[in-house]
């Protein structure tokens, strides 16, 4: 079917954003391309400035500070009661009146994590369109880490290594990834230890391969593709040595990124056929610089983000079309955002995404003009299996139909509820032309016209087909 300019406004910024706001398809009605390419070129697009944010070593500074205060204090009670049981004191199992109660056991890190939480949600809530910032969540599932893992840096992770190359270079948002203090903490890379490096003959520990195969087999050059269990071992190998600097030996710069020379392994190594001779750090980074500009890493770059912007299963020309782009700019991420929006696949009217529950959330708060606190949105995200920022496994959250489908009876119920909160300020047909304009179907229209109530027109908006995909 053909859209007139409202609905292809409309499907634009589904499709490619994060769903409408008020006025925002009138505003972009005339030309969607043009407006979705104008937000490549924004000064500071995809940026969060925030001084209240703290980067990820003063995030784990202070992570590490409150539990080491906290064991400091557990250590002093329990001391001074076995004095005063010891001196005849006791006080029949009580606490002396003075003593001050102890925090929350993770009171600190969780309160820099939901600032972080809040930061990305009021990010998401205010830009036109959104199309950047969509670009952020998708590269942030890519080289995801997990808040399970590293609950007082995911968000600075995201800040310092997603952010800044987000139309920059691929290579160099692999290297920031790779690097970061974050992910090599969360697949134990910090621990990681050469067997013929200095500290690999002398202590127990040895190598581990979690965060070299990640990058192969996840990040870059695909799972089946042109590397081997040889390549993920030499590449372990190349990678040993890249840890955190520890608060112990260093209070002042304790978890930042750090390059032991003690750990690391010593002599070349052969990953995907090319020997590695660099001393220290700089044979990770020659590697990393290499297979970022592959074509197997181009190919498999191109279909995941053809799949996240098209389809399920998406034209095999889309991918071979970014995979093209992504090879003759150098992996320029701001080249190929362009080829997405230029290719005439990714604006087919039939609509055959379903939004992932983070997705469809964040458009349902746009489209009703709140954004909720940290909290409720973490409770709602949950609620809906896809908790922020806490992916099961390196792999990501699933980008396809059938991971989420049977999730719908939960959107319901957090549809009930918003519409529920939002009924008295919110009338339905205008909400259906803020947030579908022409996408709606007269039979979407004429079923929410006949609700039984303004809560129940509202619920049946949000679950409506065409607003749970795009």
């Amino acid at each position: 079917m053909s859209l007139d300019a409202k609905g292809a406004a409309a499907l634009a910024l589904h499709r490619f954003g994060l769903g409408p706001r008020a006025g925002s398809i009138a505003a972009i009605a005339s030309d969607p391309r043009g407006a979705l390419l104008a937000e490549l070129d924004q000064p500071g697009i995809g940026q969060i400035i925030n001084p209240e944010l703290l980067s990820a070593a003063k995030a784990s500074a202070a992570a590490f500070n409150f539990r080491q205060e906290r064991q400091a204090r557990l250590i002093a009670q329990r001391k001074d009661e076995e004095e005063r049981k010891a001196s005849g004191m006791a006080m029949d199992g009580m606490e002396r009146p003075d003593a001050a109660p102890l925090p929350a056991a993770e009171a600190v890190p969780q309160q820099i994590f939901q600032r972080e939480v809040k930061a990305r949600f009021d990010a998401a809530f205010a830009p036109q369109i959104g199309f950047v910032e969509r670009l952020v969540w998708f590269w942030s599932n890519h080289f995801c880490v997990s808040a399970d893992v590293t609950v007082s840096t995911t968000g600075a992770y995201e800040r310092e290594a997603i952010r800044p190359h987000i139309i920059g270079r691929f290579s160099d948002m692999l290297l920031a990834s790779a690097g970061h203090p974050a992910m090599l903490f969360y697949l134990d890379n910090s621990r990681s230890i050469g067997p013929k490096s200095v500290a690999g003959l002398v202590n127990t520990r040895g190598l581990n391969e979690n965060l070299a195969r990640e990058i192969l087999e996840l990040h870059t050059l695909g799972v089946r593709s042109v590397y081997t269990q040889g390549d993920v071992t030499s590449f372990a190998k190349v990678l040993t040595g890249w840890t955190i600097r520890p608060f112990a030996s260093d209070p002042e710069r304790g978890g930042e990124f750090l390059f032991s020379a003690r750990m690391h392994e010593p002599g070349p190594q052969t990953v995907v056929g090319k020997v590695y001779g660099q001393p220290d750090a700089a044979q990770g980074r020659a590697v990393l610089a290499d297979i970022a500009r592959h074509p197997a890493t181009a190919a498999h770059v191109a279909r995941k983000l053809a799949r996240h912007f098209c389809s399920d299963e998406p034209p095999d020309a889309l991918s071979a079309r970014l995979a093209r782009r992504f090879l003759d700019t150098d992996g320029d991420l701001k080249e190929i955002a362009k080829a997405l929006v230029e290719s005439p696949e990714t604006w087919d009217a039939q609509r055959l995404k379903l939004k992932r529950p983070s997705e469809w959330l964040m458009s349902a708060w746009r489209a009703i003009g709140v954004v909720p606190d940290a909290v409720r949105g973490l409770q709602a995200m949950g609620y809906l299996g896809e908790r922020m920022w806490r992916p099961s496994a390196p792999i990501g959250f699933a980008d396809v139909q059938s991971a989420w489908i049977d999730g719908l009876a939960q959107r319901l119920d957090i549809a009930n509820r918003i519409a529920e909160l939002v009924q008295e300020r919110i009338e339905p047909a205008e909400f259906v032309d803020t947030a579908l304009a022409s996408l709606a179907s007269d039979e979407t229209r004429k079923t929410i016209a006949r609700a039984e109530s303004r809560q129940q027109a509202l619920t049946l908006a949000l679950m409506a087909p065409e607003f749970q995909r795009r």
